[in-house]
């Protein structure tokens, strides 16, 4: 049987196991965050949308991942007293993880399985850099799946299944047509 959002579990803040079971028939939003990344301010877009949407159905859940230039050092508890007292997070944040590599967690193995590398926002600021510096480290970094920087998303229909991939030049505002079409 094929995989869905659901067969997966995470660890809490705390360290608890969470299954994401939980969230059967609900449209599920998963980031990878940091806290101190050019991109760090797509918290408050975030908050936002969990907002206007969580009582319809939107969950978003937020996995904080030091892999990309150490962005993310704190420990659990900081990281979450971080966000919620900069950017008023109150959207489900998960225990830090890895999301590429040896040590990825499995939902991510699973996440990139099912969406590959969505390319970048032309319009983006920091398209162009992002580009130019994995491109030095791999010429064929774009045909991989692999996670590229902080704040890749994935939006998760209400069958459980991957609908649709966000890299981190696509803004939470941008996103905002495709949850109200997931709800």
């Amino acid at each position: 049987m094929e995989k869905t959002l659901y067969d997966f579990t995470v660890k809490n803040k705390k360290g608890e196991d969470i299954s994401l079971s939980q969230y059967k028939g609900k449209v599920v939003l998963v980031v990878n965050t940091a806290s101190k990344c050019g991109f760090t301010p797509q918290f408050k877009g975030l908050e936002s949308l969990w907002e206007k949407y969580k009582d319809q159905g939107l969950v978003i859940a937020g996995f904080p991942c030091n892999q990309f230039a150490g962005q993310d050092p704190g420990t659990n508890d900081e990281i979450q007293e971080f966000c919620s007292l900069n950017y008023g997070v109150t959207f489900p944040m998960y225990a830090k993880i890895e999301v590429n590599g040896e040590n990825e967690d499995p939902l991510f193995t699973w996440l990139k399985s099912q969406a590959g590398f969505a390319g970048w926002d032309k319009g983006h600021e920091l398209s162009e850099l992002l580009d130019g510096m994995l491109r030095k480290q791999d010429p064929d970094y774009d045909k991989k799946s692999d996670i590229k920087w902080n704040f890749t998303k994935f939006l998760i229909g209400k069958d459980g299944k991957v609908v649709r991939r966000f890299e981190p030049t696509a803004t939470p505002e941008a996103m905002d047509e495709y949850i109200a079409n997931e709800l």
